[in-house]
Order: C-alpha cells, then structure tokens, then sequence
C-alpha cells in the first residue's frame, strides 16, 4: 500500500517522460507473495483505476499499455496467490504431522523421575525438520528408571520409523524384562525385524547406536549397556568421568552377524552427580576450520547447577562453534538427587 502511494504521488509531481507510473506493473505481483487473493485482486483494481485518472491528466501519456499490462500481471498474481496458499496449508498439515509424531516418538520426559532430574534437548539439524533417526526415553519401572538415548543411522522418513520401532519396544521392554541384556535383545529383535520390512535396503548398513542406563531405586549405583554409542559423562564436582564401556557391544540389528554378547557396566552414583547423555551429533559438530567440538573439554567447565542450565548452554555453544548443525543433537541431562524418605518407585 506504502509503495502504491509512493508511486502514485511520484506520477503525478513529476514530468511525464519520467514514467513512475510504470512502476504499479509490480504492485499486484508483490502484494500476491503475502496477500490472499482477494485484496491481491482489489490492489490490482485500484492501480487499474490510478491510471485511468492517470490518463485523464496526461491524455498522450500511453497509459492503456500500461494499463493492459497491470491487468496480466494481477491476472497471473492471483493464480500465483492461489497456488502459494495451498502450498502453505498442505505444508502447515505436514507440520502438524510432523508435530504428532514427535510428540509420540520424543514425548515431553517429566522433569523429575524418581531420585533423578531429567530435562531433554533435540534439535534438528535441518530448519524446517521436527524429527530424526535421534531418539531418547525416560521411564519409571519396578527395576529403577531406566533411560534410552540411540541414533539410527541414516536420515529421512526411513531413519525416523526405525527410531519409533525401538523406542516403542524399549517402553515395553523397560516394564517387563529383569535387566539391561534383556531388554537389548528385545530392541535388535524389534529392530531386525523392522529393517526386514524396507524393501531394497541392505540390512547391514541399517544400525543403530544405544545407550540403556538403569538408576535403581536402592543403592548408589548407575548400570550402563552401550551398544556402539559415544559414551556418556558424569560430572561429580570438578572431575569428569568418561564412562566408556568396558567390553563393547553390538549394535541394534548387527547381533546376527557380531554375535549376542552383551555387557553392563555398574558405576558408582552418588547424589549431586550430573551424567550427560548425547548423540554423535554433538561431537561431530564442526567450526569453520574443520575442529570437532571438545564436549569433554566444555563439560569440564560446567557449574553443577541442574540439567536445563546445562542444556541450555550446550546449545547455545554448539551453534557458536559451528555456525549451524550438520546431524541432528539430542542429549539428556540427568542429577542425581537424594531419594525422598520412603521413596520406593
């Protein structure tokens, strides 16, 4: 509108050989690209009208060319109007979408889960993505709480229904199965037998990275199975702990050809602990003279000051180190707190 007036303002105060006028040609193809199609239309109209009174003042001004031409471009404006307001609601549906299964595949964790603080973070390294072959899970069970974090590798729809078949059996698993080894059994087999329904994928190349973590109700104690996974940290004041496996474990989906040896790993967790649970994602994570992000250097640094602060930061450092994500980041930040007198679940 600003623009109409402008243009309109400078047809009439200036000499007729300058031609402002031709200006309103863009007008309605401007105003197609925010406006509906109506008020696209209506603008077009009222440049029509402006130069029509235009040629009434200068009557050897030429203005029906322009007029004419004014007439196509609101024409075509329209239609392309039309086509860009479909667009955007079949891709606000693909949001919502997109938005729902989110929402089922990483639900909301709840910030307190038994004795532990929990606060999730996922960023997707696509803008206009909401999911990825990045997942976690948190859940209270009759064994302790017991956490999931994995990458699935790949990317795309595919990644994304492999993620689901395993965070959907572990919700299952968690309840039911007596220790860590079981439940990991139980996710290569839902695995497996996802990868088996993609037709034209070479089941080998479809794996995916775990780290099943189970924080029992008594005792001061964490169990770690890492399948293939960075390995998490533990933050207990000034000293970090780099909490490697000690035998390395198979991966989901290659247990046939490695074999089904799995090993858990006890560490000592004291109230006041702080644990980090992450994607390769963040490690991978590049500046523009090709370093890698040093988490365990950055981890170093941090104050104990709860897990949100903490992810807070690590996105914030993250995209000051590289500018932006090449993978999808997700990461869990966990406290260890006193357990409630009585506490049992």
């Amino acid at each position: 509108m600003i623009l109409t007036v402008v243009i309109t303002c400078l047809a009439f105060s200036t000499p007729r050989k300058v031609a402002f006028s031709r200006l309103l040609t863009a007008v309605p193809a401007l105003a197609a690209s925010v406006w509906p199609v109506l008020p696209t239309v209506l603008l077009g109209a009222v440049c029509i009208a402006i130069m029509i009174g235009l040629s009434l003042v200068y009557p050897d001004l030429g203005a029906w060319f322009t007029v004419g031409a004014i007439a196509s471009v609101t024409v075509a404006a329209a239609y392309a109007c039309r086509v860009r307001i479909l667009r955007e609601q079949a891709f606000l549906q693909l949001r919502l979408v997109a938005d729902a299964a989110q929402k089922v595949l990483l639900r909301p964790l709840p910030r307190r889960v038994g004795r532990l603080e929990i606060e999730s973070m996922y960023v997707a390294a696509a803008a206009q993505a909401r999911i990825g072959g990045d997942f976690y899970e948190a859940v209270a069970t009759p064994y302790g709480v017991r956490l999931i974090i994995g990458d699935v590798r790949g990317k795309g729809l595919p990644a994304v229904g492999a993620a689901a078949a395993v965070v959907n059996c572990f919700r299952e698993a968690a309840y039911d199965e007596p220790t860590l080894e079981d439940i990991v059994r139980r996710l290569d087999t839902s695995s497996t037998r996802h990868s088996c329904t993609q037709p034209g994928e070479d089941l080998l190349e479809q794996f995916t990275t775990v780290v099943l973590a189970e924080f029992p109700h008594r005792g001061d104690c964490l169990r770690l199975l890492n399948c293939g996974h960075p390995p998490p940290l533990l933050l207990r004041g000034s000293e970090l702990r780099v909490l490697a496996p000690s035998t390395a474990s198979p991966m989901l989906n290659l247990a046939a050809l490695i074999g089904t040896e799995y090993t858990t790993d006890t560490i000592a967790c004291a109230p006041g602990d702080q644990l980090l649970f992450y994607t390769d994602g963040v490690i991978e994570s590049r500046n523009c003279q090709g370093e890698f992000f040093a988490l365990q250097d950055w981890m170093r640094r941090q104050a104990p000051d709860g897990p949100r602060a903490l992810l807070d930061r690590l996105h914030r450092d993250l995209l000051r180190h590289g500018g932006g994500l090449n993978d999808d980041v997700a990461a869990l930040a966990v406290r260890v707190r006193d357990s409630p007198r009585g506490e049992t679940a």
